[in-house]
């Protein structure tokens, strides 16, 4: 994808920078950010050119590979045709090792709270529009999404999760994570079906994805959710179909798989169209064909 004068947004590797009040970033480059947080959080942030106030914000999230810079930079050129600000968060083994649960007790930072810290300190930095985020997780990061969604429904305006291992489902009756019943591994979060029911999600995974290797299996899970993520995907769009149908309301749940879809990042970008099928669910944008992408392949 490229701008509309046909040049590929620029992308240069700066160290990261700590933001300060009244900075002003550049647009068309992928910066690497340290938040003014404890502890520090890194971050990658694309701007397009046509400026950052008042743009959507796009929320990209990594897998267990932790390729927050290849998701900026597969996805930067998509923000910039769209005029749309990128923040990609880097969860860190060390201090966020729980982030696909968004952060139990006893297991790291609350992921989901440092992702609220980093858009409100965006959000005084570039005036884009962060009332509700448009959110997509790869893998591990799939997990973070939907669990973020059903977690803060009023933060997203849409999300698009792909390729996540497994699910909590929609089930009040089983603790969190594997249901939405209270935990206290999770203080202060209720999960509310009538709120996250009614946000719009697409759940994307490759038709090849079958594989058990860096799987979560278990009596529990499996007999839950299925072997696989292909079967796991289907199954949890299923009970969110059921949910809503128990509230009364419309189901907003979509189901896409990829033809031949692995479960490599990198090569579902290039050759399995994912950025497009992204950025058409989450703003309507007309699918086209995928072109060449510049980063190196990453298993999330």
């Amino acid at each position: 994808m490229r701008t509309a004068n046909g040049s590929v947004p620029r992308r240069k590797h700066a160290a990261a920078v700590r933001l300060k009040h009244g900075d002003q970033l550049p647009t068309q480059q992928v910066l690497q950010l340290i938040s003014r947080s404890e502890p520090p959080q890194l971050y990658f942030v694309y701007l397009p050119s046509s400026g950052a106030q008042q743009a959507p914000v796009f929320v990209t999230v990594h897998g267990l590979s932790r390729n927050a810079r290849e998701h900026a930079e597969l996805f930067a050129p998509y923000c910039e045709e769209q005029g749309v600000v990128l923040v990609a968060p880097l969860f860190t083994e060390e201090h966020t090792r729980d982030f696909q649960r968004l952060g139990r007790q006893g297991r790291g930072a609350r992921a989901d709270l440092i992702l609220e810290s980093i858009l409100e300190e965006l959000s005084m930095t570039t005036g884009a529009d962060m009332t509700k985020i448009h959110l997509f997780g790869f893998s591990g990061g799939a997990q973070f999404a939907h669990r973020f969604a059903m977690a803060h429904p009023h933060r997203v305006a849409r999300a698009v999760i792909a390729s996540a291992g497994w699910y909590t489902f929609p089930d009040g009756e089983l603790r969190y994570p594997y249901g939405v019943r209270a935990s206290r591994d999770l203080p202060d979060v209720r999960f509310d079906p009538e709120e996250f029911l009614q946000v719009p999600i697409t759940v994307i995974v490759g038709e090849q994805d079958v594989t058990t290797e860096d799987l979560r299996t278990s009596d529990r899970v499996n007999l839950q959710q299925g072997a696989n993520r292909l079967e796991r995907a289907r199954n949890w769009v299923k009970a969110m179909h059921g949910a809503a149908r128990v509230h009364r309301l419309d189901p907003l749940v979509a189901f896409e798989s990829i033809p031949a879809g692995d479960h490599a990042f990198a090569s579902l970008m290039q050759a399995g169209a994912l950025g497009e099928r992204v950025f058409s669910a989450l703003f309507g944008v007309p699918m086209e064909a995928p072109e060449p992408r510049l980063a190196e392949g990453e298993r999330g």
